[in-house]
């Protein structure tokens, strides 16, 4: 029985040891950047309203969320996505600020996938969301943000792909598709159906040329110069204003010497139905999972009551850790300094002394020497946390000090 309370619940895990110290290092480098950006810290509820994530805020299914009541029996779940949730925010809070908001948070999304799927339940997220401007130098600071972050981060290989739902819209309100129809269509190609997605296209009647289109959307990928060239295939505005906008991004993200890092692809689509407009997703090696998720969300905000645009990311910690891990990248953290390890009757000068250490920023472990614990275990113990220093303070008032190497070994007591 008390072996089996160790376990945790499946698609959940505890950090410890240097990987959690390495996953708040990577956090803080992140939300460094977004702070450079000029965006605010926002928290929001781990559980919301479920109408607050319901079907027509184009989140996650019902049954990929966990639910549970209140007392008075009010439907609750643990937040599935954090861009409904600060939306209802950014309406309770600055309904009347007219100069666009910036928001940066580092929270938690829960979602209750099958276990098969080998995905964790319980991921971290860390992302800006920023409401009131809808202009194209909006959509590129989005990416702009998107790969310093990343590099903050350490990461140095990794490609950020740009779609536009409205071109795919615009073909398909050029088809005469009915809502359920673009949906199903969606799902198929989002899932690579490609199958699926001719035999759906084969059955409607429409233009041969824009029968070839759709069919052709999985290939509609490369740099801004080869999706230029299918302006010419395209007889509706919507999907022609869609690739324009991209070209503006484009023209920015030059502007900011970014553009490298930036690939299209129009057959691009999100599951996510509040998306308006630009989509965009990062990839690396070491992971088969994004590990950036963002895009435009027009309408989404005015489901709240505020009718303004808005657009934001989330960088999925978990993923980039992961990604990290295995392209064997180094993180950087924080070691302790000092461990003061004092007899029981040195322990007034140990706390003084520890006192003054931590005055001075130093950071200082204060542990009692244990009669069951030799100097050399805590030796071993100090080596393996990092310490660059032991300080055994004895009881005939002898202090010593030890060096402990950046390499794990010990120095020599003094």
């Amino acid at each position: 029985m008390a072996a089996s309370l160790l376990h945790t619940p499946e698609g959940v895990r505890d950090l410890y040891n240097g990987e959690c110290a390495r996953k708040l290092a990577v956090q803080e480098k992140i939300s460094h950047v977004f702070h450079l950006y000029g965006y605010e810290d926002i928290e929001t509820p781990t559980f919301e309203y479920f109408d607050i994530f319901n079907k027509e805020r184009g989140s996650v299914t019902s049954q990929e969320m966990f639910k549970f009541f209140d007392r008075d029996n009010n439907t609750l779940v643990l937040r599935p996505d954090m861009t409904p949730a600060i939306a209802r925010c950014v309406c309770k809070y600055f309904f009347d600020e007219a100069v666009p908001v910036r928001l940066c948070y580092r929270e938690r999304t829960f979602t209750n996938n099958s276990s098969y799927q080998g995905r964790l339940k319980e991921i971290t997220q860390t992302g800006v969301e920023l409401i009131g401007e809808d202009a194209s130098g909006a959509d590129a600071e989005m990416i702009a943000m998107v790969i310093d972050s990343l590099k903050a981060a350490g990461l140095k290989e990794f490609q950020v792909e740009l779609g536009q739902v409205e071109f795919f819209r615009g073909l398909a309100e050029e088809a005469g598709m009915e809502d359920e129809t673009q949906e199903i269509l969606r799902e198929l190609i989002e899932n690579k159906n490609y199958f699926g997605v001719e035999e759906l296209i084969l059955k409607r009647n429409m233009e041969e040329s824009l029968r070839e289109l759709f069919l052709k959307l999985p290939e509609l990928f490369g740099t801004m110069e080869q999706l230029s060239q299918v302006k010419s295939l395209v007889h509706n505005k919507r999907s022609l204003a869609a690739i324009e906008r991209l070209e503006k991004v484009q023209t920015i993200l030059e502007s900011y010497g970014l553009a490298d890092y930036v690939s299209y692809d129009l057959g691009m689509l999100s599951k996510y139905q509040y998306y308006t407009g630009i989509i965009f997703k990062a990839y690396t090696y070491g992971t088969g999972e994004y590990i950036v998720t963002g895009g435009r969300y027009d309408k989404l905000l005015t489901q709240f009551g505020k009718d303004v645009p808005a657009i934001g990311f989330a960088i999925v910690i978990d993923q980039l850790m992961l990604a990290m891990s295995r392209q064997d990248i180094d993180i950087e953290t924080k070691p302790m300094d000092i461990m003061v390890l004092y007899d029981v009757k040195a322990q007034d000068r140990a706390v003084k002394t520890a006192r003054k250490f931590r005055e001075n920023q130093k950071r200082t472990m204060l542990v009692r020497k244990s009669s069951r614990i030799s100097v050399e275990q805590y030796q071993s113990y100090g080596a393996r946390k990092g310490f660059d220093r032991l300080l055994w303070m004895k009881e005939n008032g002898e202090d010593c000090s030890l060096e402990i190497r950046g390499d794990g070994e010990q120095g020599i007591w003094r």
